[in-house]
């Protein structure tokens, strides 16, 4: 029996094309109207990052002495994306989208909304960069294994995920769907870090090595605050499904907070007072008064000698 790859090969084409005529598949979608390009809206945090830190990312083709130019240049042309890509981004929202190619949202308002939209994210970014100020001094005070801020800024995966969620967060706020969670699920699959861009989290936050840990979008953190990897500030149940949109579904850390490794704080209603210290490997889905320490009490460890006779 000959096996002729060419054959097989074009039946599996065929049959994939076929497929995609499938009805109620979702992921069959296929029309004339441009999509986000999710590539290109990853390709924005290099260029943020040359923005918020333009001594440390900037071309090397450019002189520190003509960084007004090259930053100028650069905002324009981060400007000029980030516009089109939100224009995109409002368009999939209910009240602009356009069901059976039908235009029911007025164009030229949706392109004015996104424009102000785009000048208002970039009149934020010096606020972004001052408490950014702050998650550095917190980083370099909290770590004593830093040799200094700039090994921070450069390496740091906890340091990369505050700022990218910092920015997203910022886009969050101002109702444009999709793009914030495009930056920050990009940062997480490069630290292991899940900061939903909906959290709110005050100055001075410092994540300490970070891999494994998720905040979920309700959350509230204060200022000084400090979590290790493997923590979950999540809900306690999302079997409500869509039915819980918009509700504070995950806690509040209060100012002045540790929360060590491994612990699991969960809860809407779940507030961890101010100056309180969460151990490791904690679960809590009740308020913690200020003041307060928590921990397991130690486990009873035992020693098995496998000496050989």
């Amino acid at each position: 029996m000959s096996y002729n790859l060419e054959q097989v090969e074009s039946r599996a084409i065929r049959e994939i094309l076929s497929h995609y005529k499938k009805e109620n598949f979702f992921i069959n979608k296929a029309n004339d109207e441009v999509e986000l390009d999710v590539i290109l809206i990853q390709s924005l945090i290099e260029k943020f990052f040359r923005i918020i830190f333009p001594g440390f990312f900037r071309e090397r083709d450019f002189k520190v002495s003509d960084q007004e130019i090259y930053i100028s240049v650069l905002c324009r042309e981060v400007m000029l994306i980030l516009n089109k890509q939100i224009f995109l981004a409002l368009k999939k929202l209910p009240e602009n989208s356009a069901p059976h190619g039908e235009n029911n949202f007025d164009e030229k308002k949706l392109r004015e909304k996104a424009r102000a939209i785009t000048h208002e994210f970039f009149e934020r970014i010096p606020r972004v960069r001052e408490f950014l100020e702050t998650d550095l001094q917190a980083a370099f005070d909290g770590d004593p294994a830093a040799f200094d801020k700039t090994e921070i800024i450069l390496s740091y995966p906890g340091f990369y995920a505050i700022t990218v969620n910092r920015l997203a967060h910022e886009i969050f706020v101002l109702d444009v769907p999709l793009i914030p969670r495009i930056l920050t699920e990009f940062a997480h699959s490069r630290t292991g870090i899940d900061i939903h861009p909906g959290a709110t989290i005050g100055k001075y936050f410092f994540i300490d090595h970070g891999t494994g840990i998720v905040i979920g979008e309700t959350t509230v953190i204060g200022e000084h605050v400090k979590i290790y990897q493997g923590v979950t500030l999540g809900a306690i149940s999302t079997n409500g499904g869509q039915k819980l949109k918009g509700v504070k579904r995950h806690p509040t850390i209060e100012d002045n907070v540790t929360i060590y490794s491994g612990a699991s704080i969960l809860g809407g209603n779940t507030v961890i007072g101010k100056n309180c210290v969460i151990g490791g490997n904690t679960f809590i889905t009740k308020s913690v008064a200020p003041q307060t320490t928590v921990s397991i009490k130690s486990q009873e460890l035992k020693f098995k000698s496998s000496e050989i006779k």
